[in-house]
């Protein structure tokens, strides 16, 4: 009757965030530090999607409106100033 139930990886996290900073051991940082690795969205495997999806629509050959060049201030052209001389 003394069977123990394996603890989620979360529950684990939350249990050694719950210890005091200055009173984690070494193997208890090194298993935190672990645990947020596996845990963190990115290295999820089942958050990961094999085609990832992309927020932009496919290019399309014809111009939309409004995106030419007209209402568009043309680039200023700089003009170099010519060096002072050295006059007194």
């Amino acid at each position: 009757m003394n069977e123990q139930h394996p603890i989620s990886p979360r529950q684990r996290l939350q249990a050694l965030l719950a210890i005091p900073e200055r009173q984690r051991t070494d193997a208890e940082w090194d298993e935190l530090n672990e645990l947020e690795i596996a845990l963190a969205s990115v290295n999820r495997t089942e958050a990961r999607d094999p085609a990832p999806r992309r927020n932009a629509p496919p290019p399309s050959s014809q111009p939309k409106p409004g995106s030419g060049t007209a209402g568009k201030k043309p680039a200023r052209k700089f003009q170099r100033r010519p060096p002072k001389g050295n006059t007194p």
